[in-house]
């Protein structure tokens, strides 16, 4: 099998490809067999590019480094017209984890270093009026963050009160 897409470049971050080109087969068959059927024929190709620490794909476009969920797992910022969104990725699971960061998921790498991106994710959003777009939200998946306290809630960006506000 090869690559799908035979002159696109993948970019990687480094220490996410590292983490799983180390990972035995004996310790997760499965997270074994899905980079060895994913990533395998674009390294293999010639068209993985490992990238470090914030990314500039192409003008407004930026891959920015979110670990916990794994090593070295990234979000996408876009800009246009003076205006942002950041797609989550992993990072956030559930709209819950806006009121409530400090929850994580049973895929966590590391939780605790999950739960700090979260916080930090969610206070950049916050402050900058970008457009949060969970990859794992239920509709509505684009939402405008802002403080609450010590904690966040959300907003559509209609402008419509959500129920997912810390307690």
């Amino acid at each position: 099998m090869g690559a799908d897409i035979p002159r696109a470049r993948h970019l990687v971050s480094e220490t996410e490809f590292r983490y799983w080109a180390a990972r035995p087969e004996r310790e997760s068959a499965d997270d074994r067999a899905g980079f060895e059927d994913s990533v395998r024929p674009v390294l293999d190709a010639g068209l993985l590019d490992l990238v470090t620490g914030e990314h500039r794909v192409h003008e407004g476009i930026r891959l920015v480094p979110t670990p916990g969920h794994t090593p070295g797992h990234v979000s996408v910022e876009v800009e246009s017209a003076g205006e942002r969104a950041l797609i989550s990725g992993d990072a956030i699971h559930h709209p819950c984890q806006i009121a409530h960061p400090e929850w994580t998921v049973h895929a966590d790498h590391d939780p605790e270093l999950a739960r700090r991106t979260r916080v930090e994710l969610l206070g950049r959003c916050a402050d900058a009026g970008t457009l949060l777009i969970g990859s794992h939200f239920p509709s509505p998946t684009a939402v405008l963050v802002a403080r609450d306290g010590h904690g966040f809630t959300l907003t559509d960006p209609n402008g419509v009160q959500s129920c997912w506000k810390s307690a």
